[in-house]
């Protein structure tokens, strides 16, 4: 994913783009108007002709791509966030990586000895098995625990 900056870039240039294209298809939709009657009665219910459609469907558009430039305006760092404060910030984080990854390799080596107990356990059950279909006498194995 792109950083903040990347991303309300391109949240402008989309706003940018939507402006060209609602200006361009309503001219292209648009009916010749006379100056001589401007008389005109508009029906907020259902839109009398597409240029209203594409009106609504443009303002609509067009106000959801400026409210994601808005959150993504809020979502900048502040005037007050310094270097210090965000060197600060990114040790912190680190170290808090390292002691995930601390805690991960413990894991890791718990689960590593209790994969080797099982696969021991499995083959002293494989060998009694084998031996108990050989006819074999069965002797306990010796567990080391």
């Amino acid at each position: 994913m792109a950083d903040r900056l990347t991303q309300l870039q391109d949240a402008v240039n989309s706003l940018a783009d939507q402006f060209c294209n609602a200006i361009g298809v309503l001219q292209q939709c648009a009916p010749p108007a006379s100056f001589s009657n401007i008389q005109t009665t508009i029906n907020k219910d259902q839109p009398s002709n597409p240029t209203e459609e594409y009106a609504q469907l443009f303002a609509a558009l067009i106000a959801r791509t400026a409210k994601d430039v808005d959150v993504l305006i809020d979502s900048l760092p502040s005037e007050e966030s310094t270097a210090a404060l965000q060197a600060a910030s990114l040790r912190q984080l680190e170290e808090e990586n390292h002691e995930a990854a601390t805690r991960l390799e413990d894991v890791v080596n718990r689960g590593d000895m209790l994969l080797e107990k099982i696969q021991s356990a499995l083959a002293d059950i494989a060998q009694s098995q084998l031996r108990t279909r050989s006819g074999a006498p069965s002797q306990p194995a010796l567990m080391d625990s």
